[in-house]
């Protein structure tokens, strides 16, 4: 059974300036929400991890597949003005909660080509806290490229990797699920960072209860560009 909407379409914006970006709503089968809410990973720690079919349910590992597939990677690089996305190769990684030190600005490595973050978040509260933001300047989080993104199911927030794709949300902390899908420039660039991902979530399982202290009083416009 298809997870995703027959094809995307951004309902609200597409957008080639200040760098390829799109929002679109009602990307998931609304009457999948239920299962992929029980299939979705339980994590110890926050932040994103590499996905591992082990730890998701099936819900969560077909959709995987059907983000991952060629037919949506081409759908979504036309859109991005990337001509046969699917030639690049995929990371996924799952975040099941933030912490305060997340979201600081940035526009993503330069092995990435592309991101789309799909969300399934039932509801969200009614607060800009840990809603992601497409932003025209590297130094602050107000300078919108596009009205924010409440990160609610089914919401698609893609965009094209540039030197100028900045984005990031105000500090929040707590449950926030997302999957991310990342084209990379090679495979050893998606090797490269599988091995961080899961360093990282090692070290978080052994900090434990003082990971939510790092960056408790982080500013708004904190950045980490390099």
């Amino acid at each position: 059974m298809s997870l995703l909407s027959d094809r995307i379409t951004a309902d609200d914006v597409v957008a080639a300036a200040p760098f390829p970006l799109l929002v679109a709503r009602g990307v998931l089968d609304p009457l999948a929400a239920a299962a992929l809410g029980e299939d979705f990973p339980r994590y110890r720690g926050a932040g994103f991890f590499p996905h591992a079919r082990e730890d998701c349910g099936p819900a969560i590992n077909s959709l995987v597949d059907q983000l991952t597939g060629p037919a949506f990677s081409d759908a979504l690089g036309e859109l991005l003005g990337i001509a046969q996305m699917s030639q690049y190769p995929v990371l996924v990684t799952i975040c099941r909660a933030l912490n305060l030190r997340h979201g600081t600005i940035h526009t993503d490595s330069p092995s990435k080509v592309a991101t789309a973050l799909v969300y399934l978040n039932p509801d969200w509260m009614p607060s800009h806290a840990g809603c992601l933001r497409f932003l025209r300047a590297s130094n602050d989080i107000e300078a919108l490229a596009c009205p924010e993104i409440r990160p609610v199911y089914g919401t698609l927030a893609a965009f094209r990797r540039t030197d100028n794709s900045f984005h990031g949300h105000l500090p929040y902390q707590g449950e926030r699920h997302v999957i991310q899908v990342a084209w990379l420039v090679d495979a050893a660039a998606v090797d490269r960072k599988a091995r961080r991902g899961r360093t990282s979530r090692a070290i978080k399982w052994l900090i434990g209860r003082i990971d939510p202290w790092f960056g408790k009083g982080r500013d708004k416009d904190a950045a980490h560009l390099g």
